[in-house]
């Protein structure tokens, strides 16, 4: 298998591919409306229990149902049409959004009778249709595009993604500030409509061939076994679980907005929304420059600063620098999703690339979610300001002992000499 790639492609390349066009511009919609829709509903819950582990519950209420399937997504994701999934994942966050909308205003009883549970059955089910939609678009992605064409995808699609979690808690923010919750709300259900479209319009592609002798248990098993066996993906997973399960401040920004720097839902939807101006920032900038030469090294001083500035921003009273801490995060974050995207697009087998994503989604997909709920809870037992030290701390023990650990990530490089 070829390991390394070459950096002198047109930096616009992969946009040019009508359905890598349609692929980010439905990614980006729906991006939008999950990061819009996370604002709401964590200044939501809060408001309503004024508890920051209800904050972490939330993440919680999404990880498990996200975990409980996500092996057996990956498989169905190699056997079964990508674009139906895909579709049939898009269309339950939609009925999601409106449960919200409904739950926030015509059946605003129910949060009455009930406290916040209902709202976290609907993202229990949202969960549970992430865990479908993720090794289904990301192999679905690989497709759309040549293999030299991987690291110049990787880069606009997170260049979009970024744009969409930029824009994204910032109007959440300014709409329910301003409008209120149900037109927040209401505006969720409009971009992932618009997301339903745009995945609609893309043409479907076959599925790989794969070992039809396998049983299903020997299927879900092949994605961990290659993880497992190979040093660089592992390791490149690995960084970025521990970096972000233990290096996240995002859910806790509810708590630092309203209680530390005394802000209201708008300031909170504009730093949400800061992390994201970074990384666009840093990857228009390695659209033309791919940090491909010494990945592995770029890779392991990308997660160290976001480990420091995490540490940083929790120490910080100031909103304007604050704001710049978060956005230097997404900046030093955008690197290691473009060079661990990269690394497994490039060495993972066409016909196991659900499974392989799936494994991706329970290294780095849930340490999200989970990042949350342990942010929550060491939060409560620790309080916040030294809960987000003691995180941004293990991130760069977590680097100093990959550093160690991994000598093959450490000098990978990924140009073609």
């Amino acid at each position: 298998m070829i390991k390394s790639i070459s950096n002198d492609n047109d930096a616009y390349a992969a946009l040019k591919i009508k359905d890598f066009r349609l692929f980010i511009m439905a990614r980006f919609a729906l991006t939008f409306a999950i990061q819009m829709q996370s604002v709401i509903i964590g200044w939501q819950v809060y408001s309503i229990t004024k508890d920051p582990l209800s904050l972490g519950l939330i993440g919680l209420a999404e990880a498990i149902p996200f975990l409980s399937i996500a092996l057996y997504a990956g498989h169905v994701a190699d056997t079964v049409n990508r674009k139906k999934i895909i579709l049939i994942s898009v269309s339950v966050y939609f009925l999601g959004a409106i449960g919200l909308l409904l739950l926030s205003s015509d059946l605003s009883f129910l949060l009455q009778i009930f406290g916040i549970f209902p709202i976290y059955a609907v993202i229990f089910c949202t969960g549970l249709a992430r865990g479908f939609f993720f090794p289904a678009q990301s192999a679905l992605m690989a497709q759309l595009v040549p293999r030299k064409l991987y690291a110049n995808s990787s880069t606009w699609n997170s260049t979009f993604y970024e744009i969409a979690a930029v824009s994204g808690p910032a109007i959440g923010g300014l709409i329910y500030g301003f409008a209120g919750i149900y037109y927040a709300y209401l505006t969720v259900i409009v971009f992932v409509a618009l997301s339903l479209l745009c995945f609609s319009r893309m043409a479907s592609k076959p599925l790989p061939v794969t070992n039809k002798n396998e049983t299903l248990m020997q299927n879900l098993a092949a994605g961990f076994k290659f993880v497992f066996s190979h040093q660089i993906v592992l390791a490149a997973l690995s960084l970025d679980m521990f970096a972000v399960l233990f290096g996240g401040a995002v859910s806790l920004l509810p708590v630092f907005a309203m209680d530390i720097l005394k802000t209201g839902p708008q300031g909170l939807g504009i730093l949400r929304a800061a992390p994201a101006i970074g990384s666009v920032l840093m990857a228009f900038f390695l659209a033309y420059h791919p940090p491909l030469r010494k990945a592995g090294h770029n890779l392991l001083v990308a997660v160290c600063g976001f480990g420091v500035c995490i540490i940083l921003f929790a120490l910080s009273r100031n909103f304007i620098l604050s704001f710049l801490l978060l956005a230097l995060s997404g900046m030093f974050d955008d690197v290691s999703v473009i060079i661990r995207g990269t690394i497994i697009q490039l060495f993972t087998p066409d016909e196991m690339r659900g499974r392989v994503a799936s494994v991706n989604s329970i290294f780095i997909g849930s340490s999200n979610e989970i990042g949350s709920f342990e942010s929550g809870l060491a939060a409560k037992l620790l309080r916040v300001v030294p809960s987000v030290i003691f995180g941004g701390t293990m991130t760069l023990i977590v680097v100093a002992s990959t550093y160690k650990l991994a000598p093959k990530l450490r000098k990978l490089n990924l140009l073609n000499k």
